[in-house]
């Protein structure tokens, strides 16, 4: 099993970056399909970012793509997504996770078994 923290939440400026982290204990993350997922108030949890197990391929949502990079750092044992050209609609709690999988990057909540308990990132307009 799993566990997954997240750091690197806060509060930035419309235009601004940060990166958030996505760090792993007691298994290797290498082993699985990692993603970024977010809600924001009222709103349901929604994909952002995934990265296959072997790092070469990714897939974002439209409301990202061009502005945020997911990578992956197995030496570190972490996930990161380097979010650019923030919006405020990008405002939400942001939440990593995890599926053993050989192939492909789900985008349903459901397809994941682990979940990390999130970091909220605030943008100001």
């Amino acid at each position: 099993q799993v566990q997954l923290v997240e750091s690197g939440g806060g509060l930035v400026q419309s235009g601004g970056s940060l990166r958030l982290s996505c760090a792993a204990s007691g298994r290797t993350l290498s082993s699985y399909v990692v993603a970024w997922f977010r809600q924001a108030p009222g709103k349901e949890r929604e994909f952002v970012a995934g990265v296959s197990m072997s790092g070469i391929s990714t897939n974002y949502a439209d409301s990202v793509k061009g502005r945020f990079t997911i990578s992956r750092a197995d030496a570190k044992n972490t996930v990161y997504l380097q979010m650019n050209s923030m919006k405020p609609e990008d405002t939400a709690f942001y939440y990593c996770a995890a599926e053993w999988r050989l192939a492909g990057i789900p985008v349903n909540l459901s397809d994941y078994d682990y979940w990390g308990q999130g970091t909220q990132v605030t943008v100001s307009s």
